[in-house]
């Protein structure tokens, strides 16, 4: 059940596929609720796109569910994919087609017979429905890629690197269409390295590493989390250098006079320190949740799964 009790869209409990040599996932659970996005992080290799293939019924469980709407995944996938849009990490699309004849035969595969958000779609997203996919860029093969996953409107949106090869301004274009699809009550289950896009897209997050979920929480306890961090200038190189020396940073060449200092908690003990220092400026930023992310995969941070 998710907190307000009801039955979660998505539902993975106990996911285990052993790959050996440490490859797969283990012990996987998580839950996304209709109307959330469910941020999903970790570096390469974690097992992110394998739990996302679980969740399409490609891969049957050595152990544990994987469940859609209440669709066991690989048991019944035909109802399962029947409610869901899938965004792979590497574009699958027919090169050999037009994006419009690909999108056809993808909506005639769903018993679509409206093609108007399609073609909605395909205007947000400046796509020439007309050109052969094999002759476009990547993020012209992504966009297909997008508007194949959304035109059906799916009860659930599994999207793995969804805005890989996209420019600003499209990606800025696929996080408008995200917040509109959560607000029409769909469950969204966000793969990313974007981290900025995490921040502003997603609800909660769960961080993956080593193929385990290592925590799960929501938006504003990450931003809890999350220190500062600062740019130290020294009034000269030859001080920057007598501070990297006390911080066991070795010896310091060149002339620079800054340094950065990540993942500051106190700030009052980092003044105190700075000020036997002769520094010329300091400047603050909210350490980004890339920053936190590794610091959590050192394992600078309490598991915890909520």
């Amino acid at each position: 059940m998710t907190a307000n009790g009801t039955t979660p869209a998505i539902s993975v409990r106990g996911l285990t596929k052993d790959y050996g040599r440490g490859r797969g996932v283990f012990d996987v659970s998580l839950e996304v609720a209709a109307g959330e996005v469910l941020g999903f992080l970790g570096p390469n290799g974690a097992g992110k796109t394998v739990t996302m293939r679980h969740l399409m019924g490609f891969v049957r469980p050595q152990k544990g569910t994987a469940e859609v709407l209440g669709y066991d995944c690989f048991r019944e996938r035909p109802s399962v994919q029947a409610h869901l849009g899938y965004l792979p990490g590497e574009s699958s699309c027919m090169r050999e087609m037009t994006a419009q004849s690909f999108l056809d035969l993808m909506a005639g595969m769903r018993g679509m017979r409206d093609r108007s958000r399609m073609l909605e779609l395909a205007d947000i997203f400046g796509l020439d429905l007309r050109a052969r996919i094999g002759g476009m860029s990547k993020g012209n093969r992504q966009k297909v890629a997008i508007v194949a996953a959304f035109m059906a409107r799916p009860d659930v949106l599994l999207l793995d690197e969804p805005t890989s090869g996209l420019d600003p301004l499209m990606q800025e274009r696929f996080l408008d269409l995200v917040e509109q699809e959560r607000a029409r009550g769909a469950a969204i289950l966000l793969s990313s390295h974007i981290f900025e896009e995490v921040g502003r897209a997603c609800d909660r997050v769960a961080f993956i590493r080593a193929g385990r979920v290592a925590m799960t929480c929501t938006m504003d306890e990450v931003r809890s989390m999350r220190g500062r961090g600062y740019t130290v200038e020294f009034s000269s190189a030859r001080e920057r250098a007598r501070w990297q020396l006390a911080h066991g940073d070795g010896p310091a060449e060149g002339e620079a006079r800054s340094v950065e200092i990540r993942d500051v908690r106190d700030v009052n003990a980092l003044i105190r320190e700075l000020s036997s220092y002769d520094v010329a400026a300091i400047t603050s930023r909210e350490q980004t949740l890339e920053e936190l992310f590794l610091h959590l995969y050192e394992g600078g941070e309490p598991s915890r799964q909520n």
